[in-house]
């Protein structure tokens, strides 16, 4: 028979067991990579993360150890029982709930699931959307048998609460309900060192996904919900003035500005951001021939930067890279969750709008997705396009208009717009789930099947608009720019840091382009950020500030790309790369090129860019 007084133990036994069965779950989800570990390392994920295990099961034990302490004063007048199992089940419903959506956003993004979610929670068409290739039968008979798993566990190891021994009385019983709840303190700060656990506490091996194993998840989410981003210490590698030192080469220009692509400086443009084209779909970047032919062609008549990344990884943090020229933070909502410091950005809209530009902004979804309408009103765009003006018959099941339709209404539109004009138009087609109006080119259901047809369908679409612009009048006079929001873990699953995943192609052609330029290939290593700055100097415009852009057709003293993950960066140099996780305070990737200064350098620039974002 269970003692009253083993309850509270039993019940922080069970959360740890619930645990232990949801980090099962995770390493078996993503067997793929759970087979490139060691088995000690598997083991290892089990062992160093009992500490956030531990810490979580003592938070989900306070109100439970209360509810004791309640019950063993008032007695039966007290629900006790049915308190604890309501909570629990609540509790475990919640954190079911929690380990199953993690399950596949950590396939598709790379990181445990935190608060990068909740930025969405205005747009629950589009959340859905991006869950469209979800197994969704699959997770929801995880979720089911993780709900049955929690209740036979509580049934084994807690059971029901025992009732007071025959003469003990409720002072004592109290009493030894307050010892068991200051004990809950050791667990909760993960033990009795001086500053409490946290994810670096469990970061033990080289491999970033086993550390990811590791960190418990509902401890996980929580503490990405109440930490402080406004903390300037946490990306402090070094003092600033060393830090300025190591930044300032980056951006320090070796030669006048004598490059020039464009017959005039005041072409209309138009600046196509295409959804997720990866440098690996793309043949002038070395991916895959016959999946962008258009673009392919276009490149050969243009001028290709066949070595750009992407500064981020996410839609948001790869417009204001290429329209701020502002780069992303290792934070996972980034600069555009806040408007007052969005407004305090420079804008090429409001840079081309002081020299008479009359602008559009046209999107095929909801504007308000992920907070980017705020940035866009703030940039002072003259007139938007978004999903509420197209018809429904014109719209996919979960995104909104096709790529065709935006850009044949963009067509339409450019025949009455004022010029010269600076036109934005966002494609969303090759996003998740992936749905396209045409027959598919390539064979295949599989999820990169999917993504390549939609690739491929993009590019079908942009090869309709060329086709249709060069028949028009303006288009003599209009200088085109088409860039990726940011690259893709697809095709060959990289992991979240590697360089392959954020590789990119931009693309400059158009009736504006001087003759002798067209077919130039650059092999100049640069950034999204560098974009605002490169099409500005074309325009004999100042990009004063735009600190963080540069010219990429004027060397600099020390070319490089940086960019940024959830809490860790990358930076490329012609030296060699490397990635690094600003938990594990280490690099996770080196190329043999990539010397101890370039670490530095990477260290450096997440500094002075975080300390600039905090500022704002």
């Amino acid at each position: 028979m269970k003692n009253r007084f083993a309850f509270q133990p039993r019940y922080f036994l069970f959360w740890l067991l619930f645990f232990f069965g949801t980090r099962a779950l995770f390493l078996l989800y993503q067997a793929g990579q759970t087979a490139t570990l060691a088995a000690g390392t598997i083991a290892g994920t089990f062992g160093y993360g009992l500490r956030l295990d531990a810490s979580a099961a003592a938070y989900l034990s306070v109100v439970p150890f209360a509810l004791v302490l309640a019950g063993s004063l008032l007695g039966r007048r007290f629900a006790t029982e049915r308190l604890l199992r309501f909570y629990t089940a609540v509790l475990g419903v919640v954190v079911a709930f929690l380990t199953v959506a993690d399950l596949e956003l950590y396939r598709t993004w790379g990181f445990r699931l935190d608060a990068t979610p909740l930025q969405y929670l205005n747009s629950p068409a589009e959340m859905a959307a991006s869950a469209g290739n979800a197994p969704l039968l699959l997770l929801l008979g995880l979720f089911s048998g993780l709900l049955l798993m929690g209740w036979g566990l509580y049934q084994l190891v807690v059971g029901r609460l025992p009732a007071l021994p025959a003469g003990f009385g409720r002072g004592r019983a109290a009493l030894v309900c307050v010892l068991y709840a200051a004990l809950l303190v050791v667990p909760l700060r993960g033990g009795v060192q001086q500053i409490p656990v946290n994810q670096s506490d469990v970061y033990f091996a080289r491999q970033p996904f086993a550390n990811h194993a590791a960190v418990n998840l509902p401890w996980n989410v929580v503490n990405s919900l109440t930490l402080q981003e406004a903390d300037p210490t946490r990306y402090q590698f070094l003092p600033d003035s060393t830090a300025r030192q190591l930044v300032r080469p980056l951006y320090t220009y070796t030669a006048p500005d004598t490059t020039r692509l464009l017959r005039t400086t005041r072409p209309n443009v138009v600046f196509i951001i295409l959804e997720s084209f990866t440098g690996k779909f793309v043949a002038g970047t070395g991916g895959e021939t016959g999946v962008t032919p258009n673009l392919d062609s276009l490149a050969r008549t243009g001028v290709l930067f066949n070595n750009i990344y992407a500064a981020g990884d996410r839609s948001q943090k790869g417009l204001v890279a290429l329209l701020s020229g502002y780069p992303s933070q290792p934070t996972s909502g980034g600069i555009i969750k806040y408007p007052r410091k969005t407004e305090k950005l420079p804008h090429l809209r409001q840079s081309l709008g002081r020299v008479g530009y009359s602008s559009h902004y046209y999107y095929g979804g909801e504007l308000a997705f992920a907070n980017m309408k705020s940035y866009l009103r703030a940039a002072g765009y003259d007139a938007f396009t978004e999903r509420e003006n197209f018809p429904r018959n014109q719209q996919n099941s979960k995104w909104g208009a096709h790529d065709h339709v935006l850009f044949d209404k963009v067509l339409a539109d450019l025949r009455t717009q004022a010029q010269p004009f600076f036109v934005t138009a966002f494609t969303l087609s090759s996003h998740e789930p992936f749905e396209i109006p045409i027959a598919p080119k390539f064979k295949g259901t599989t999820e990169t099947a999917l993504f390549r047809n939609s690739v491929y369908y993009t590019d079908w679409a942009l090869g309709r608009f060329l086709q249709a612009a060069r028949q028009q009048p303006w288009y003599d006079n209009t200088l085109l720019v088409l860039v990726a929001d940011h690259g893709h873990t697809l095709p060959g699953r990289s992991v979240p840091e590697e360089p392959a995943k954020f590789r990119i192609p931009l693309v400059l052609a158009g009736g504006a382009l001087r003759p002798e330029v067209r077919g130039q290939v650059r092999a100049d290593l640069g950034s999204q950020t560098d974009v605002a700055a490169t099409l500005l100097a074309q325009l004999q415009l100042p990009a004063t500030d735009y600190h963080w852009s540069r010219n990429l057709l004027r060397p600099v003293q020390e070319p490089s790309a940086f960019y940024c993950y959830t809490d860790g960066f990358g930076f490329i140099t012609p030296a060699g790369f490397l990635a690094y996780d600003n938990v594990a305070r280490q690099p996770v990737i080196r190329s043999r090129g990539a010397t101890q200064r370039q670490v530095q350098q990477g260290q450096a620039y997440e500094q002075l860019s975080f300390a600039d974002y905090l500022g704002k």
